[in-house]
């Protein structure tokens, strides 16, 4: 018998946009890592993975994996490479930014997001190079944005309630989430509140695989919910079912809301949501009677044009009925905030020229079609790094035009030759979670984890700081920060000595794989939130000393019969695109066991708005508008409201028939604050396709 053969245990941490930054426990067997689970002992994980970081093996293993620096040879999009040395990449990528530094560094952007979000590997090193470049800034907004700055005019900051604790809630509003599909290990919890007795209520346009397993699903119409919030307010002060001293003790403007909230009568709001004014009722008196009443709001429902405005309304909802005394009571949004960061020290503003008071310019992610082809300066460079801008971004036509430009320098990190990748003139190989070091907080419960490594990097892979670091040196650049250690960088983006961190050290993080951050079990019991004021702001100053408005208020979509009845007329369908279960935004797309899976881009409608057009279950149809097309299989299903369609995202262009996927048709138009995407706010037409 072969004795051999060695295996460890490396403990690590999942790195995707995910509310749920699961601890993972790596096998590693003769240097190869062998299974991916999650970590027993870590309370939300609780040993379960999704079935997308599950095959990270696949993934890291993957015989399409890019493993060693690419030139391109062919015209821009066929993606057609040459290998080339690191040497000659980073030759060759130095003295074209040189060149086009020397004439305005802000022709230079950078683009990224959270293709990994960790301090390190995201945006730790890269930042702080790109801030000495002085490159145009990117406004980072595809995402969560808008919600974010909801939370931060009415409670101060991306701070709530310990997920853990919804095991314990007895009354479970899900708002604008398929938790089972983006939130799994908070749906574990609220199984446990279900089998104990608390109702779960569903609150989403589309009868998810979440809310087939609620006891109510509220399917209101995509960009309501602020109309929705407002309705519940109007109820639970008409029937006096406040808490009083709450509101008087821990809140600030509650007479201007309850002014506010008048203007929603069940009656409107049933009309403005396309639900009953006794779902309103209903739901209004369920939040003041089933205790304690928690919500697990999530971001599918800001990516309209008030969504900044619906997540403070509902932001306002605990703070009324006093909600927050209990620890199973409040709401979760993202908990960012309950981690100690320090996000200056971590990227180096003060690195850029000009700063603080005339930085380079700021060019927002959501609009990159349009910079790509309109900015003045014109963008000379774009250099993407945990990213797929031509299949993530709206309006995809134009951004792939802009991509397609011969004169645009682009050079991409990728695992994979992604629709970006088909346009780069340098692809660099990054490694992937299992080859580097990072650590990582979250924004679905109160944890910091460590990632170790698990294996040496495949092929000539490297880590983004690595590249980024070796830039900074070839550019001449010599400040300190520029030649920090990832360990440095780590201890940059957390205060340590801060009381939440519980005297953890980063020595201790990576032995044993995570921390809780320390917070009391009812944190805004007596109010102490992070606000200017100490208090829930239904009134916010800060928005009325910018001449907006300081109350939450229902923002109409920017296309829909109500606001735009024109375009309504020729485009009638309010088509939303949630993430696909197999899929992670962009990543995952290509791993044939989870696209097997996806099988193809899927559409699904309504039975009476497939037979107002002449479809019939798996048919091929065209979703189109002014902007776009696309093609999809046709699923027809009640499960879908009439006049919402359910577009599964995000393939790959090159993967689907036709060339596109469902950003052909989103919009560039951006929310009420926040500056967000609002790809759920989007009316289009289909047909059976030619």
């Amino acid at each position: 018998m072969d004795t051999s053969s060695t295996e460890t245990i490396v403990r690590g941490a999942c790195p995707h946009d995910c509310p749920d930054t699961c601890a993972l426990l790596v096998t590693v067997r003769d240097g190869k890592a062998v299974k991916v689970a999650g970590d027993p002992d870590h309370p939300s994980t609780h040993g379960a993975l999704c079935a997308k970081v599950s095959r990270y093996p696949e993934r890291t293993y993957s015989p399409d994996r890019i493993l060693t620096p690419m030139r391109r040879v062919g015209r821009k999009g066929e993606g057609r490479f040459e290998p080339a040395t690191w040497d000659e990449a980073l030759a060759d990528i130095t003295a074209r930014l040189k060149a086009i530094a020397a004439r305005d560094p802000q022709r230079i952007l950078p683009y990224s997001y959270a293709g990994t979000m960790g301090w390190v590997q995201g945006e730790g090193m890269a930042s702080r190079f790109f801030h000495r470049l002085g490159a145009s800034q990117l406004d980072r907004t595809i995402c969560s944005s808008p919600g974010m700055t909801g939370l931060q005019y009415t409670l101060g900051g991306a701070v709530g309630m310990d997920v853990e604790r919804f095991a314990d809630s007895g009354l479970i509003l899900i708002w604008g989430s398929n938790s089972i599909t983006s939130n799994l290990h908070f749906w574990t919890f609220a199984q446990q509140a279900k089998r104990r007795g608390a109702k779960l209520v569903a609150i989403d346009p589309y009868r998810s695989d979440t809310a087939l397993k609620c006891h109510q699903h509220v399917a209101l119409m995509p960009g309501t919910d602020a109309a929705l919030a407002l309705g519940m307010m109007n109820v639970l002060i008409a029937e006096d079912r406040l808490d009083r001293d709450y509101i008087e003790r821990c809140t600030l403007g509650f007479e201007a809301l309850a002014e506010r909230a008048a203007q929603y009568p069940p009656e409107r709001v049933a009309q403005i949501c396309g639900i009953t004014a006794d779902e309103v009722i209903g739901l209004a008196r369920d939040y003041a009677t089933l205790r304690p009443a928690a919500i697990r709001l999530n971001y599918g429902m800001q990516r309209t044009h008030g969504g900044a405005n619906g997540v403070r309304a509902i932001a306002s909802l605990p703070a009324l009925t006093g909600a927050w005394r209990d620890p199973a009571g409040g709401m979760l949004l993202s908990a960012s905030h309950m981690v100690p960061v320090t996000p200056s020290k971590q990227v180096r503003p003060e690195l850029m020229p000009g700063w603080p008071g005339k930085p380079p310019r700021t060019i927002n992610m959501v609009q990159i079609g349009d910079a790509l082809l309109e900015a003045d300066p014109p963008v000379e460079a774009v250099i993407v790094y945990n990213s797929n801008p031509v299949a993530v971004a709206p309006e995809s036509d134009k951004v792939i035009a802009g991509f397609a430009r011969e004169d645009l320098f682009t050079v991409v990190l990728e695992h994979f030759q992604t629709d970006t990748a088909d346009y780069a003139d340098w692809l660099l190989p990054a490694t992937t979670q299992l080859e580097h070091f990072d650590v990582h907080k979250t924004y679905g419960h109160w944890y910091v984890l460590a990632n170790n490594p698990a294996i040496a990097p495949l092929g000539q892979a490297r880590p983004n700081a690595d590249v980024f670091r070796e830039l900074a040196a070839r550019m001449g650049f010599d400040e300190p920060a520029l030649r920090a250690s990832d360990e440095d960088i780590v201890r940059d983006a957390m205060d340590w000595d801060a009381p939440q961190a519980g005297g953890v050290s980063l020595e201790q993080l990576r032995r044993e794989g995570w921390a809780k951050m320390r917070h009391a079990d009812a944190p805004f019991a007596q109010g102490g939130f992070p606000s200017p004021s100490g208090r829930c702001e239904f009134y916010s100053q800060r928005l009325a000393d910018q001449g907006l408005d300081p109350l939450p208020d229902w923002v109409p979509p920017w296309e829909s019969a109500i606001s735009n009845p024109g375009l309504a007329a020729r485009y009638p369908l309010a088509l939303i695109s949630p993430p696909a279960r197999t899929f992670l935004n962009s990543t995952f797309v290509n791993i044939p066991g989870l696209q097997a899976q996806a099988k193809e881009p899927a559409v699904e409608i309504h039975p009476d708005d497939a037979a107002a057009r002449g479809v019939t279950h798996g048919d091929m149809v065209e979703v189109f508008n002014d902007r776009g097309r696309f093609l999809a299989r046709a699923s027809v299903s009640d499960r879908a409201r009439p006049g919402v369609p359910v577009a599964w995202g995000i393939w790959w262009h090159k993967l689907t028939q036709g060339g596109r996927n469902v950003n052909a048709v989103t919009s560039q138009a951006l929310t009420d604050l926040g500056r967000g995407p609002t790809f759920y706010d989007c009316l289009v037409e289909l047909r059976p396709a030619p």
